[in-house]
């Protein structure tokens, strides 16, 4: 009986769904929008505003991305040494750091932990030096799509999922043992 109600149950919810496929699809589109990733974007930029690594986890524009960045590189290199960490920017929060030349900027959802980004900010240069050894604007330009692999392995669709540097590191140390 359990089964026939079930096998029931599948057929009156693909009738309905064949019947509305639009509706439903619209449904799935605004659930899906509704997720919240926390970072929105990684930049890594130089003291002349130049960005040197951009990663986006929403879609944009390569307009609407250059606007953003723009906007953004100026407002966090105008500020002093004594201001905060913190900048907000249109519906974003800016969480920043300089490390020598390089200034990484994250975006993320206004409810999202600064202190724990600014963590993840500095794991990531810790990562990058312990790689490149001591990190500087040239590794990055010369070894663009190690730091993209770095950022692959530490965050997906927006999300922090590692934070050991061993188990970063290591695809991008067997890719060098292979060449």
């Amino acid at each position: 009986v359990n089964l026939q109600h079930k096998e029931e149950e599948v057929k009156t919810q693909r009738s309905e769904s064949s019947e509305k496929p639009k509706e439903k699809e619209k449904s799935q589109f605004e659930e899906l929008r509704s997720l919240k990733m926390g970072i929105r974007f990684i930049l890594m930029v130089n003291k002349q505003g130049q960005t040197r690594l951009a990663q986006y986890y929403e879609w944009l524009t390569l307009e609407e991305r250059r606007a953003l960045e723009g906007e953004i590189v100026r407002k966090c290199l105008a500020r002093n040494d004594q201001q905060c960490s913190f900048v907000e920017h249109r519906n974003y929060k800016i969480v920043y750091r300089r490390y020598a030349s390089l200034f990484f900027m994250v975006g993320v959802d206004d409810d999202e932990n600064e202190l724990a980004i600014l963590e993840f900010i500095h794991l990531l240069v810790e990562t990058m030096d312990k790689h490149f050894g001591n990190v500087c604007e040239l590794d990055i330009m010369f070894h663009l799509e190690k730091a993209h692999f770095m950022l692959e392995e530490m965050v997906m669709n927006g999300c922090i999922v590692e934070t050991s540097k061993a188990n970063i590191l290591s695809p991008i140390q067997l890719m060098d043992k292979a060449h």
